[in-house]
């Protein structure tokens, strides 16, 4: 390397694109380059892609950010390029032959063709204890007993079962190889052992040489094939490091990696997570107490390693931006017009939001459920629906968006609470404050309504592609550049902060325990429907 500013790029394989985000030498994001690609659902249950586009998605990704890098004169050749890391998406399976091409399609986690297998699977808790992953259509453990029992032919040739990552390296390096924390989302992986879980291989029929090598998080890796460096425009030395996955990322790149901070992601979906120094797998399912105890209980926690020393504990929820933009959508005809009009049509939500506004905290009685996706966990949760309750002939369009917006924040508390629960069983912090990222945070009033809700401070950080950064924190300490991962802190700032209005948090506390106990009920009616 020469004398010359290094720059950083973290790349992150997501659902709908891949995205490549090049860093300056301060953690400043320089230039970023996106490639989509098509998710393949020709029905409810199905939810697939083609593994030759995300790779190729990949490495044009990488391609375009060093040419924007060379064309703009930030960097001189591609020696400055300091490293790449990784990030990706979770829960994801395609069977390879023994020349490694794909069998399948890289099954997503968004499939729910696994469904009845999760149901019949033994011994589900005693799993959920060793793996801290949960028994669910989404986990690669049951879509491999759903390929063994429906595609017999391809479950018997397949050389290898890998996760979209996995192929990616394959292709870039020629090895089998997967993360700490892909491994540790896939629902194979022993959390004591650091490696497969012989119990769930057996249940598969499987040996672990139908998996990849597993490898720590900061393992980096060889050299890069020189067709493919050609390709992509790198040096073919530029050390790339595995990285880990999305969700354990955006902790690390918000600066949530510790106990007392929680952060909350508000997407399409919605995710809450925390880090311990050890793993843990929350109290016991059922555990008397308040509502929100009760559903937090039920709905469980997730464990995944970001490191060993960093166990990244959290939940995910379906039910959350979807279900604004799904009646914007559907509803809001005029404000889409207006919003035109302005040149942004983004700004729709910005008008949303100003009729919202001018409703009262409480929606005037009306409350909205938002899962009209279905949600995870627990495991019947997959056939939930979104639900307007309590609506009168005094409510308009506006009380209907001010109930959404809530309804999206009370829909965390399903999950928050046995965070809280589980951070005060293994540690004596509480939880000080709550990073807010996503397109959400876009909107004061929805910020507000959080703090509002949760009765937390809100801290939205001024970070650029969370997951990106991440994984570049963690090349970096991979690399040695960095002596620790808490050096993030002096990466990210702040650009907004919001505290609970005490008489706004006193109303919402009335209102939780009912929107608590339609959720139970509700969840139990759905579950009697076939969807």
């Amino acid at each position: 390397m020469t004398s010359m500013t290094s720059y950083y790029i973290g790349v992150d394989i997501g659902t709908t694109s891949t995205k490549a985000v090049v860093f300056g030498k301060k953690s400043e994001p320089v230039t970023a380059s996106y490639f989509s690609y098509s998710l393949h659902s020709p029905t409810a249950h199905i939810s697939e892609q083609n593994p030759n586009e995300i790779f190729f998605a990949v490495k044009n990704s990488i391609k375009q950010a060093v040419k924007n890098c060379l064309d703009s004169g930030t960097i001189r050749d591609n020696s400055q390029i300091a490293l790449i890391a990784f990030s990706c998406a979770m829960h994801s399976i395609l069977a390879v032959d023994s020349a490694g091409d794909p069998l399948t399609n890289s099954i997503t986690w968004a499939d729910r063709r696994a469904y009845n297998w999760a149901l019949n699977v033994p011994n589900k808790q005693e799993i959920y204890q060793r793996t801290g992953a949960f028994v669910n259509a989404a986990s690669p453990f049951c879509k491999l007993l759903w390929l063994k029992s429906e595609y017999p032919k391809i479950f018997e040739q397949a050389h290898k079962f890998i996760s979209i990552k996995e192929y990616v390296f394959y292709r870039l390096f020629g090895e089998y190889v997967v993360d700490y924390s892909i491994a540790g989302a896939s629902g194979l992986f022993n959390m004591s052992t650091l490696n497969w879980d012989t119990e769930v291989l057996k249940i598969i029929g499987i040996t672990p040489d139908k998996l990849s090598k597993i490898v720590p998080t900061t393992t980096i890796m060889g050299k890069i094939t020189a067709n493919n460096a050609q390709d992509m425009g790198i040096n073919a030395n530029t050390p790339v490091v595995i990285g880990a996955n999305d969700g354990t990322l955006s902790n690390l790149g918000v600066n949530a990696i510790s106990s007392d901070v929680v952060a909350v992601t508000i997407g399409t979906s919605a995710a809450i997570r925390t880090v311990l120094p050890q793993p843990f797998t929350g109290p016991p399912v059922g555990r008397a107490g308040p509502p929100a105890e009760r559903v937090g209980s039920k709905a469980r926690t997730f464990c995944y390693p970001l490191t060993t020393e960093h166990w990244v504990i959290g939940g995910a929820l379906n039910g959350a931006g979807v279900a604004l933009r799904w009646f914007c959508d559907n509803f809001c005809e005029l404000e889409q017009q207006a919003a035109a009009t302005s040149g942004d049509p983004l700004d729709v939500y910005k008008i949303l939001a100003e009729k919202a506004e001018k409703v009262a905290v409480g929606a005037d009685g009306l409350l909205f459920h938002p899962s009209l996706p279905g949600e995870r966990n627990p495991l019947k949760a997959v056939n939930m629906r979104g639900s307007f309750w309590g609506l009168g002939l005094h409510h308009t369009k506006s009380h209907m968006i001010r109930a959404i917006l809530e309804g999206v924040i009370f829909n965390l508390c399903t999950i928050l609470p046995v965070i809280e629960e589980i951070i005060d069983q293994s540690q004596t912090t509480k939880i000080a404050q709550i990073k807010a990222t996503g397109g959400f945070a876009r909107s004061f009033l929805w910020r507000q309504i959080m703090a509002d809700i949760l009765g937390k401070k809100i801290i939205v950080p001024q970070s650029f592609e969370s997951s990106c950064l991440g994984a570049v924190v963690l090349g970096q300490y991979a690399t040695g550049e960095i002596t620790t991962i808490t050096a993030v802190a002096n990466m990210i700032g702040t650009t907004h902060q919001h505290t609970p209005i005490p008489e706004n948090f006193a109303k919402y506390q009335k209102i939780l325990p009912v929107y608590l106990r339609l959720y139970e009920v509700f969840l139990e009616e759905y579950s009697k429907i076939d969807f």
